[in-house]
């Protein structure tokens, strides 16, 4: 017979209470079985627990050993029960996660900020990359979740549209283009751009090398072996420019000023293994699917009140704009269809 968990509780139990008819009322089981089961316990370790006594039990000398380690041993598995249960609840955890946008603000910054407010006892580890490196860490399962900008489509792992970005043109403030309120491209023509050499530099190159070729210039981009810090100092004290995307404009450089392109956005996605069943990272996945949804009933408001339908006597239609998902105003519906396409080249 192997020493069983409920051996142990009938054993704690008839010590507290002094009786087998008392424990097995606490327990809620049958005095016979507290009895029968607590018998047999003594004949597999070979020594008498009790001393039976018309008014109930007694602990012999090696019941009182043998009850020290037996109550210590029920405190620790009640107190991993509650610890698995926990983490299995995603109550506490880790959740690792990939980045290849900034989180000083939009969607994902304001994502992480709740869920962190919500479970305060989940730690969350960031890791900065490109797509490349984040996809192979989901695959090897070094990542939980990437969030990452552009459209990917990534065999064997779950993805999903986030929202969508607008795209900026890092300038110096006395460029001349600083004057305008949204570039074209044609307003790029012949000019140089900087990135860095490190992630998300080397994804930038090959953008910006996709969208001006497209717009039938002829690139002139360099790469620079620097952070994006000291990135977008070299923008402020040069004539260069540099691209960057919505969620970036919440970090304040002094030096420079950003300047939408018209008609540009781009996809924001999450990425991750369909066989991930971490507890914390599944609550996280939902927390982000249930903040998508919640966008997209506004966005359903929104058109209603830039059709006209509840919205008499509101100057503010702005028909042109749709509401991203970190409430802040993008092109339209069908400028948006067309962006993912050319990021993605």
């Amino acid at each position: 017979m192997s020493i069983e968990m409920r051996h142990l509780r009938y054993v704690v139990a008839a010590a507290e209470h002094g009786s087998f008819r008392r424990a097995a009322r606490a327990l809620g089981v049958q005095a016979s079985a507290v009895s029968r089961r607590i018998a047999d316990l003594e004949d597999e370790i070979g020594a008498t627990l009790f001393v039976r006594c018309a008014g109930g039990v007694a602990l012999t000398f090696a019941g009182q050993r043998f009850i020290r380690r037996a109550g210590t041993a029920l405190r620790q598995v009640s107190e991993a029960e509650v610890e698995v249960g926990t983490v299995g609840r995603g109550a506490e955890g880790i959740v690792r996660i990939g980045l290849f946008v900034s989180l000083a603000s939009g969607f994902v910054a304001d994502l992480i900020q709740a869920f962190a407010e919500a479970h305060p006892r989940v730690r969350l580890d960031f890791v900065d990359g490109g797509h490349a490196e984040h996809v192979a860490a989901i695959r090897q399962n070094r990542l939980d979740i990437a969030f990452m900008a552009g459209a990917i489509l990534v065999e064997d792992c779950e993805s999903a549209h986030l929202s969508n970005e607008r795209i900026y043109v890092v300038m110096p403030q006395h460029d001349e283009l600083a004057a305008k309120h949204e570039i074209e491209w044609r307003d790029l023509r012949d000019r140089e751009f900087i990135v860095g050499t490190v992630q998300p530099g080397p994804d930038m190159y090959r953008c910006l090398v996709a969208y001006l070729s497209r717009a039938g210039h002829a690139p002139n981009v360099r790469q620079q072996a620097v952070q994006r810090d000291t990135l977008i100092q070299l923008i402020a004290r040069g004539n260069a420019l540099t691209l960057t995307a919505e969620s970036s404009l919440g970090a304040e450089f002094s030096g420079v000023v950003y300047r939408a392109i018209a008609n540009e956005v781009i996809p924001l996605q999450a990425i991750w293994s369909v066989s991930n069943s971490n507890p914390p990272f599944r609550r996280l996945l939902s927390l982000a699917k249930r903040r998508v949804a919640h966008s997209a009933g506004r966005r359903d408001i929104f058109a209603r009140w830039a059709s006209g339908s509840g919205n008499e006597g509101n100057p503010s239609k702005m028909a042109h704009a749709d509401i991203d998902s970190s409430g802040l105003v993008s092109p339209t519906n069908d400028e948006c269809s067309k962006a993912p396409a050319r990021c993605s080249e």
